[in-house]
């Protein structure tokens, strides 16, 4: 635990790589302190077709969900996502749309198997 799953636009890519992005979220995450590097699992999805309003309808945008298991803090939770952010914002000198949230799963009803 975590799942770092970010969504940004293809776009992106003219700029920094997918692997680029998924260590960097991976970094923000680790500096947080909340999780064991061994546990944050990252994946990135990149999208070709998008809006991002009427005006900057091909705004680039990065977005990361950050799904931790209920039982953190709020102030836990904010400090993951300003440190996801900080490092993100550290790739990018051009305009763009960084954006992280932070999801709770509820513990009960999360299940894992590893094979």
């Amino acid at each position: 635990m975590p799942h770092c799953i970010i969504e940004y636009a293809q776009s992106v890519e003219s700029v920094v790589s997918a692997d680029v992005l998924m260590n960097t979220v991976y970094k923000g995450t680790v500096k947080s302190g909340l999780f064991s590097a061994s546990d944050i699992k990252v994946r990135a999805i990149a999208y070709r077709d998008y809006m991002s309003g009427d005006e900057n309808a091909e705004q680039c945008f990065v977005h990361v969900c950050l799904k931790i298991l209920s039982g953190r803090t709020l102030e836990q939770r904010t400090a993951l996502s300003q440190s996801v952010l900080q490092e993100l914002s550290e790739l990018f000198t051009e305009s763009i749309s960084l954006t992280v949230e932070v999801v709770d799963m509820e513990k009960v009803s999360y299940a894992k198997q590893i094979k």
